[in-house]
């Protein structure tokens, strides 16, 4: 993903990001089954895809832990 479209996807909502979760991991199942056979010439598209998940997880997180500390800062 390029920068721009990780800043969009920080404004969004968690329920958003978790449907497009959903959405990439369905898409790397799909991906891999095409590589073994032979269907997908793009190898690397497993890799991109992983990566993908991993940035939108860590932006759930993010947004889970600076919900967690407004709470605690105003009780």
């Amino acid at each position: 993903m390029k920068r721009r479209e990780l800043v969009d996807l920080r404004k969004s909502e968690a329920k958003d990001l978790t449907s497009k979760v959903k959405e990439k991991k369905l898409e790397l199942a799909k991906s891999r089954v095409k590589i073994v056979s032979g269907e997908e010439k793009n190898v690397k598209k497993v890799a991109n895809l992983k990566k993908e998940i991993a940035q939108l997880l860590t932006i759930i997180r993010e947004k889970e832990l600076t919900q967690v500390e407004t709470k605690e800062e105003t009780k």
